[in-house]
């Protein structure tokens, strides 16, 4: 291994579930960086309240996870890929108890709980903070390991590739990443013989949204760029219950509310809708769910919609909800006696990168996991606790096939550090904001929960008045977060409504007035650079 200190054996950009889980399964015979936007704490991981789904009830099998995952995907799911992930998902719930996740457990065994979409009760959770309990397990695993370094506060720029040797080579192999030192405002080059990618979605791209603030499409968009194909971006799952504060505007209230016998109901009339559109009321799967609240909303002139599980007693609310009771009884609502104001909000970013069953990217030395990917998991909309599990499988898949094929894998070639001397520092950083939030805006109206061909149109044309101007501070400016930021979500941005544009047809989370029936075959959106 090369003696620089940015030198490493494998490269993985993203801290949460599915980048620890890679590198805790490399670490034993490799030396390992994870790259953290921001603190290692800060990715969607930590977010997860709900759980993760997997068979493990008396009365639950494969095949009814299997069913669940294709119907919720609307049939667009890669059955291979589903029956991988739901076969290993038991293993995984085990090497996290291993680590020392506190799960729930009912007279001696796992609790597990319910959510839309499922048909038998498979979810693990540690009770309403899965995500946190999750995410703090698999960092003290990776702190005490001597093989992995952990480096928060680098905001990833592009992948290192062959044209950015100092011997240059077209074959897009990746070495690599240029990221931004926070601390010290200057770029830093990264390398390795294999590089990973576990920087989760882009959920920042539209203005509501229960992802963390650093979810803007970065894996994504980078891999993009380097030459990776994308897919499905037009299936952006939109969660239907965000909690409707002026204050606090991305809290999610978990799918378990509702899988624990939470109503939805009109504000005005206390009119329990669900069942108007589906036998399945509240635990329909989330697209319809979503579409459902959006309808009511928008016919009534609402700002919210109720979710009620006042009824349940208030010590079994508190004790499968502590999180969420604290949460909304210090913004002055007590969930045992009162309703909880939702509204649908951007969740999950159902498309990405396109990967394989090893996680291998269509670039060599390039691998990924977890939501920046289009495995074949999800399909058209992603089932309940399906996420987390998706890290975990994918996570080790990759670690796995890297370590079995290390010997293909050929040392880094000197890489050229970043040129920061072509640049000026902008007296207009002002104006990247105010672009950043032009895009979540004209996002959230025109390629929302409902679409039509017209609001997809005028949502291209803005974005393709903005991608000059971020070319033209790109070219000019010394690189800042916020501009990697801006020039992330503008290619997001662009690959989602490019997907949007080409499905003539309503599946899943994509529905368009203009094309509002199924087509008879379910066909993946392939977008090729």
């Amino acid at each position: 291994m090369s003696s620089d200190p940015h030198s490493f054996d494998v490269v993985i950009l993203g801290s949460g579930a599915a980048g620890l889980t890679a590198a805790l399964n490399l670490a034993d015979r490799f030396k390992v960086v994870v790259l953290a936007k921001g603190g290692l704490s800060e990715g969607s991981t930590a977010w997860a309240q709900g759980g993760i789904a997997a068979v493990l009830d008396e009365g639950d099998t494969f095949e009814n996870h299997i069913e669940d995952t294709m119907i919720a995907g609307a049939g667009l799911n890669n059955r291979e890929t589903v029956e991988f992930v739901v076969e290993n998902a038991p293993a995984a719930i085990a090497r996290l108890a291993e680590l020392g996740v506190p799960f729930n457990e009912d007279a001696g065994a796992l609790h597990l709980t319910r959510e839309g979409g499922h048909s038998h009760r498979r979810i693990v959770h540690v009770d309403d903070a899965t995500g946190w309990a999750v995410q703090q397990a698999l960092e003290r695993a990776a702190h005490a390991h001597p093989n992995v370094t952990l480096v928060p506060d680098r905001v990833a720029i592009d992948l290192a590739t062959g044209r950015h040797g100092v011997k240059y080579s077209g074959d897009g192999h990746v070495w690599g990443v240029y990221a931004i030192n926070r601390n010290t405002g200057h770029v830093e080059l990264f390398t390795g013989r294999a590089t990973i990618l576990a920087t989760g979605g882009a959920g920042r791209t539209y203005l509501y949204s229960t992802a963390p603030r650093g979810a803007t499409g970065d894996g994504i968009a980078m891999a993009w760029r380097a030459g990776c194909r994308v897919s499905n971006m037009e299936f952006m799952q939109f969660h239907p219950t965000c909690l409707y504060n002026r204050e606090v505007k991305n809290f999610l209230i978990t799918e378990a509310v509702r899988g624990e016998g939470g109503i939805l109901k009109l504000p005005t009339t206390g009119h329990r809708f669900m069942p108007d559109f589906d036998e399945r009321a509240e635990l329909a799967p989330r697209d319809v769910v979503a579409r459902a609240i959006d309808h009511e909303i928008k016919r009534l002139g609402l700002d919210y919609v109720h979710l009620d599980i006042s009824h349940q007693p208030a010590d079994f609310v508190k004790g499968h909800f502590p999180t969420i009771y604290a949460k909304l009884l210090d913004l002055g609502t007590d969930i045992t006696r009162e309703p909880i104001p939702v509204v649908p909000a951007q969740h999950y970013t159902c498309g990405g990168v396109m990967i394989d069953l090893d996680g291998c990217t269509d670039l060599p030395g390039l691998y990924a996991a977890g939501e920046v990917t289009q495995s074949g998991l999800h399909g058209a909309n992603r089932l309940a606790s399906n996420s987390l599990l998706e890290c975990f499988v994918f996570g080790e898949a990759a670690a796995k096939h890297i370590a079995s094929n290390w010997g293909s894998f050929a040392e880094a070639p000197p890489i050229r550090p970043w040129d920061e001397s072509r640049v000026t520092d902008s007296d207009e950083e002002v104006i990247v904001q105010h672009n950043w939030r032009e895009i979540r805006r004209f996002m959230w109206d025109y390629v929302g929960i409902v679409r039509t061909t017209k609001r997809l149109e005028r949502a291209q044309h803005r974005i393709a008045l903005l991608r000059q101007e971020v070319a033209d501070y790109y070219g000019n400016f010394r690189v800042t977060p916020d501009l990697v930021e801006l020039r992330n979500l503008v290619e997001t941005a662009d690959l989602i409504v490019r997907s949007a544009l080409s499905r003539h047809e309503s599946r899943g989370l994509h529905y368009t007035l203009d094309y509002p029936d199924l087509l008879p075959e379910a066909r993946d959106t392939v977008l090729t650079p």
